[in-house]
């Protein structure tokens, strides 16, 4: 068995409730979440203490006596990117496989800090929306696609993880500016360097989907597959081989298109050229 721990910022958060019986379902047991640490309880919400008592898994005094008790490590905080390389600079020092969660990094610079170290110390890592892992996505990977208007649900900050992630896998890492053209909603557009376009949207209670031109013809995309169980099935792998899923250029492009994209919400309707 895989024994796998989890280094969080607070506990009472869906994915620290949710993973460890994924994980364990999706490995028909061989993949087993067993410790967990984190910084700070949940204000307002339960505490640490409480999310140990009810899961059963056993909280320990430090991350590093987490990262001495297993063979994985799961850095989650998937709603506090900027706590990111704090909380991962013991895992990706480890040499043991290292998922870090959504959204990796809160800027380009830290992503190239953490890549840096986990490199330094020859730990496997990754890191991933669950996004990717949608079959209707898949059916679109290896295709010429010219442009994509994606839409989504949720803020800026937290869920444009989800909609930049398939455009950086679909349509490649050259991404070279970006502005924000939304009024009554948030809606950027996207250039990359060969000229191709991309628009995110956020819209209230959305379904993820996008209208791409695929080969030079329209298709209409509404995420409805299970993308979890396809996610979870891909991090079970990667915890049992410890082959990064995700190439490290993607995850700089889409770090960094995320930080211009918050940049360019600040200054509407002026272009925003990403950081290199």
């Amino acid at each position: 068995m895989q024994k796998i721990g989890l280094i969080d910022f607070y506990l009472d958060q869906y994915h620290a409730w949710t993973y460890p019986q994924l994980l364990k379902e999706g490995s028909e047991g061989n993949v087993q979440v067993v410790c967990a640490w984190a910084k700070t309880d949940h204000v307002p919400g339960k505490t640490n203490a409480q999310y140990s008592a009810e899961l059963g898994i056993p909280l320990l005094g430090s991350e590093q006596e987490v990262i001495d008790s297993v063979d994985g490590i799961i850095v989650m905080s998937p709603d506090n990117a900027e706590m990111h390389e704090e909380l991962s600079q013991g895992a990706l020092a480890s040499g043991k496989p290292v998922y870090v969660d959504k959204t990796f990094s809160p800027d380009r610079a830290s992503a190239v800090r953490m890549i840096e170290r986990a490199q330094a110390f020859k730990t496997p890592f990754y890191t991933s929306s669950a996004l990717r892992y949608s079959a209707e996505v898949a059916e679109l990977q290896g295709k010429e696609i010219s442009f994509i208007a994606s839409r989504g649900p949720g803020g800026l900050e937290t869920y444009s993880i989800h909609q930049v992630e398939p455009l950086i896998m679909l349509m490649g890492t050259d991404v070279k500016r970006v502005i924000s053209v939304g009024e009554t909603i948030p809606l950027f557009v996207i250039q990359f360097a060969d000229g191709r376009e991309a628009t995110v949207s956020h819209m209230p209670k959305a379904d993820f989907a996008m209208s791409a031109i695929v080969e030079g013809k329209t298709k209409e995309v509404v995420v409805r597959s299970d993308y979890y169980k396809r996610f979870i099935a891909d991090l079970v792998g990667f915890f049992e081989d410890a082959r990064p899923r995700v190439d490290i250029a993607e995850t700089l492009a889409i770090m960094g298109t995320l930080e211009a994209l918050k940049a360019a919400a600040k200054k509407p309707f002026e272009w925003v050229t990403l950081t290199v």
